[in-house]
């Protein structure tokens, strides 16, 4: 009876195999993975130069001009150009509050797209788990269909010592 309960067991287990194909998916890598429009693709340009290095140079240097050339630097050195914006720099002010606006607006854009990816990595971690699991339970199956015929066998090699020490 042991044997047959193990023969049935591998049984299974054969078929198991046969059947089984890994359909693990592939883990979503990159954020632009879900740019769908003009406007994703956009927004993904204005994030990703908004929070480079080389904004933060051109900000640098267009302050920097705007305050030499409205302060009125260049209008004392004799240059002739004369101040638009003169100081305490509203029209400047105005643009930078409106440019703050539209930043964060990009950056919420960027913060959703990345929310969506790590929901995407999230599933996929789910679904991994989930068919982990199912193949731990398979082994456990196994395992445990293995112990009950060892222990059988040995019960009944016990038994047989004790019927031909009997004997």
């Amino acid at each position: 009876m042991a044997e047959e309960a193990l023969k049935q067991a591998l049984v299974r287990a054969r078929e198991w195999e046969k059947h089984h194909k890994p359909t693990i998916p592939a883990p979503v890598l990159h954020a632009e993975v879900r740019l769908r429009s003009f406007e994703d693709r956009a927004a993904v340009a204005i994030t990703d130069f908004a929070g480079s290095m080389k904004f933060v140079y051109l900000h640098t240097l267009w302050f920097g001009l705007w305050i030499v050339v409205n302060g009125g630097i260049l209008l004392a050195m004799g240059l002739g150009v004369v101040p638009f914006d003169p100081f305490p720099f509203g029209f400047l002010t105005l643009v930078v509050s409106l440019e703050a606006i539209f930043l964060s607006t990009f950056v919420m854009i960027a913060q959703n797209r990345l929310a969506a990816v790590a929901d995407a990595r999230a599933q996929t971690d789910f679904e991994v788990n989930v068919r982990a699991e199912r193949e731990v339970n398979e082994l456990l199956h196994l395992v445990r269909a293995l112990v009950e015929h060892h222990a059988e066998e040995a019960e009944a090699e016990a038994a047989e010592a004790v019927r031909s020490d009997a004997k």
